[in-house]
């Protein structure tokens, strides 16, 4: 069973806050003693946070649930519940996370970049919040929210500074063996590497991350060969190196080679022709001296090698820099920023769904049949600009209204 994997889905729920307690003061010598409900603590968060120490998606395939703790309930003599332990799911750097219609919300790039996936429910307060003069004993507190529950699509796209590109059997893993301490499987035959792997290469004072990338055919940039998953890696690169098989028995000549693996590249991102790149002929041990390209290299005998680091070194270096020039790090999360105030919609039996936070907490309460309870919701409602909304919308009298678990009949202003 392969442990690479780079496509994963994840189910976050953030924790459920805690809800408001209804508790009045009982001590003796007094008479009278005013709420003293403590409010519910606040749910957990859910936090997708990259990390160098976490190889691939591995641990989301069997298991995809991941969830943070709900906040407790508030207590009497003011006592407020506690707020539930966050989430923290850990990520390989480079994972891209989608909606379920395939939108991107975010990218982390780079360890420690954190993305919020879910948040906690707020708690809901206790009856000592909603003492006023007018109100000297209130007997109802608030439910707390439920935390968001949301399913994403992880897709890894590997950080490395310099990706290997070849047709099958070109000697990449030959390569990237024999400059690193990884170690892919080699064999002669073709796709012989059927996931991606890193190796660390250290030339004189520099170091940087080598990828071998399994190999691709024509077509790879519509999905023949498995290319899209293949291709996705080469994407963060900062230098392409194309290894050539100058003497391939049954496939394409060299200069054929590198017409296809550059047109697979536009075809799949235009831009990664812009990149640095680096032709190279492999097997140069069995290659005749006249063979293209000029520069070759045999991973066996180690012919060759050392210039090939050396030119990767330096081309490493200039992209690292120019990379930092345009901060790099700008923008690797997309905001999408929550809307706010009321929205209403009708949904196809004709009830009028209210939809905002500020107005499914006016009706987070603890027991809407009391009296008190219910003439807060109604005035909260009323401060909102529900029932204008409602009356723009074209709802009338007698209409169905939905506002969270709380549905009631419609009764315009008078």
């Amino acid at each position: 069973m392969s442990g690479f994997v780079d496509e994963a889905q994840l189910h976050v729920k953030a924790g459920d806050g805690g809800a408001g307690a209804v508790s009045f003061r009982r001590e003796a010598h007094v008479a009278k003693g005013g709420p003293d409900g403590g409010d519910g603590g606040t749910g957990g968060d859910v936090w997708l946070v990259a990390d160098r120490d976490t190889a691939s998606l591995l641990g989301f395939r069997d298991h995809p649930h991941r969830r943070a703790a709900n906040g407790t309930h508030g207590m009497g003599k003011g006592r407020h519940g506690q707020s539930g332990r966050d989430a923290t799911v850990a990520v390989p750097e480079g994972t891209v996370v989608r909606d379920r219609d395939g939108s991107v919300l975010a990218d982390l790039v780079h360890h420690g970049d954190r993305w919020l996936g879910a948040r906690g429910g707020q708690g809901g307060r206790g009856n000592a919040r909603f003492l006023s003069n007018r109100r000297r004993a209130p007997s109802f507190a608030e439910q707390g929210e439920t935390g968001e529950e949301r399913w994403f699509n992880l897709e890894l796209k590997l950080m490395a500074d310099v990706a290997l590109v070849g047709f099958p059997n070109a000697g990449k893993s030959t390569l990237i063996s024999a400059i690193s301490a990884a170690k892919p499987k080699v064999a002669d035959y073709p796709f012989t590497t059927l996931e991606p792997h890193l190796g660390v290469v250290r030339v004189d004072d520099s170091e940087f991350v080598v990828a071998d990338i399994p190999g691709l055919i024509e077509g790879a940039s519509e999905g023949r060969g498995l290319g899209h998953q293949f291709l996705r890696h080469v994407e963060r690169a900062r230098a392409l190196v194309i290894l050539i098989d100058p003497v391939a028995p049954a496939g394409p000549d060299p200069q054929e080679q590198l017409r296809i693996l550059l047109a697979e590249l536009a075809s799949y991102r235009p831009a990664l022709l812009d990149r640095p790149r680096l032709v190279v002929g492999s097997k140069a041990d069995a290659a005749p001296d006249d063979a293209w390209p000029e520069m070759r290299i045999s991973a066996a005998t180690g012919a060759g090698v050392r210039a090939l680091l050396n030119e990767l070194a330096e081309l490493v270096v200039e992209a690292r820099a120019a990379a930092a020039a345009g901060d790099e790090r700008a923008g690797f999360v997309i905001h999408r920023p929550q809307p706010e105030g009321v929205a209403v919609e009708r949904e196809p039996d004709g009830t009028f769904v209210v939809h905002g936070r500020p107005a499914e907490r006016a009706v987070a309460l603890s027991d809407l049949t009391n009296a008190q309870a219910l003439a807060y919701a109604q005035n909260r409602l009323h401060r909102l600009g529900v029932d204008r909304a409602l009356a723009r919308a074209g709802a009338r009298q007698g209409d169905l209204v939905r506002i969270g678990g709380f549905t009631f009949e419609f009764e315009p202003d008078q």
